[in-house]
């Protein structure tokens, strides 16, 4: 069981058992390399593949969430050691250190928690993939009773997952307020309306074990937040552990080659994220910073100015690489997006005439929604998310929605997006 979720009983037993001492946890383990290397799917041509003692463990957790999550040429058995139960141990004590090591340095609300919650999730929604399906069922019913004890399921139980929107009201199927979940509890809740319409099926389609992995999935992940919380204010009267800093500075290092892979492109032809130079952008867009003198403000400077200029300044590949980030995963501190991006979408609103915050000042708020941080006045990292980063609109959507943007010079031609435009005069340049 801790396999899947190292916060059980189980796992904290491990913990207790095996993994007290920070001062061993840099020792070659020659356990864990021979249980590694035992592995049959696992890859062990290269002695780089092996983790050699628990920050090495740690280390590989995140280069595998990287790697899985930004690299076209992920490579599964580099870390198929992830999915075999046999480093249950090793595992468990390594999600500790690495939980630790962000509260103690980074706190809840950083990019560094977000990315370990996220982590974590995926971790094991891959793990339960890779068992045979009535394992799968047992593990899952197992997890289930040990998270949650009582027989009927109120849905304010799971308020925080809701609230936190790591589920949706929508994933859930409701009966005078208990979440429905097993079989009987369906049919005896549903019976007339599913008597003659194969009910077994119903339920398998509507909750089955997907619901209940759903949950599972979601509830680790909100305790795995939870934990990294309670580290971080522990901090507060206690001075922080020497190497679990040191720890976190790898763990940072690692996250940020992310941005490598992506966000400053690749080394082939992507332009990298840079400073905006505003003598390459197209036509529309110059028009836009200039400020809309008549109608349509809302529609040029909120859906089409903003995420064009988020975009061009901190991840210009996004359609060649065809893998959603976050802003925070390019701009890990906000400091670009706040002190560069949103002063150039501001400017270009008091240009406007009217300017557009005189008489509608909830529009920073939407322009806040349109780079991923939710319906607030502030950009904060706890925030993101909550809505879509959005990406630039179309030349043909520019055309159809705001027809006075739009008046094309040479290089228009054969340009199916601004940010396609400016890409291309970014490289010639």
């Amino acid at each position: 069981m801790s396999f899947i979720n190292p916060l059980s009983d189980e796992g904290k037993q491990i913990v207790r058992k095996d993994g007290g001492d920070l001062n061993r946890i840099f020792d070659e383990n020659d356990m864990l390399i021979e249980t590694v290397s035992s592995i049959k799917s696992q890859d062990i041509s290269d002695d780089a593949y092996i983790p050699r003692n628990y920050v090495d463990l740690v280390i590989k957790r995140i280069e595998w969430y990287v790697e899985k999550k930004s690299d076209l040429k992920y490579n599964f058995k580099k870390f198929a050691f992830l999915f075999d139960a046999k480093i249950t141990k090793f595992d468990v004590i390594s999600f500790y250190i690495l939980c630790q090591a962000v509260g103690v340095k980074f706190g809840p609300n950083s990019r560094e928690s977000r990315a370990i919650v996220e982590l974590q999730g995926q971790l094991i929604e891959n793990r339960l993939e890779e068992l045979i399906t009535s394992e799968r069922t047992e593990i899952t019913e197992q997890i289930m009773n040990n998270l949650i004890l009582q027989d009927k399921i109120k849905w304010t139980q799971l308020a925080d997952l809701i609230s936190s929107k790591k589920i949706s009201m929508q994933d859930l199927v409701l009966k005078d307020g208990n979440v429905i979940l097993d079989f009987e509890d369906y049919l005896e809740e549903f019976k007339d309306e599913v008597m003659h319409r194969q009910p077994e099926k119903m339920y398998n389609l509507l909750i089955g074990n997907r619901v209940k992995e759903l949950i599972i999935i979601k509830m680790i992940m909100q305790n795995t937040e939870n934990y990294i919380k309670s580290v971080h204010e522990q901090m507060s009267t206690v001075e922080p552990n020497p190497t679990l800093l040191k720890i976190a500075g790898e763990i940072s290092e690692v996250l940020s080659k992310e941005i490598r892979y992506y966000g400053s492109g690749s080394g082939d032809g992507d332009v990298k994220a840079s400073p905006l130079n505003v003598d390459l952008l197209p036509p529309c867009i110059k028009h836009a910073l200039d400020g809309i003198k008549s109608g349509g403000r809302n529609e040029v400077i909120v859906l089409f100015l903003t995420p064009f200029l988020s975009y061009a300044r901190l991840y210009p590949s996004v359609f060649r690489s065809n893998t959603s980030l976050k802003v925070s995963d390019v701009d890990a501190d906000l400091k670009i997006t706040k002190n560069e991006i949103l002063p150039m979408i501001h400017d270009a609103a008091d240009r406007c005439s009217p300017p557009l915050f005189d008489d509608q000042p909830q529009e920073k708020v939407n322009i806040n929604a349109k780079l991923g941080f939710g319906m607030h006045s502030e950009l904060k990292l706890q925030h993101e998310g909550e809505t879509t980063w959005y990406t630039p609109m179309s030349c043909e959507k520019v055309k159809l929605n705001m027809p006075g943007l739009c008046k094309p010079d040479e290089t228009c031609k054969g340009i199916t997006n601004p940010l396609s435009y400016y890409n291309r005069n970014m490289r010639t340049k």
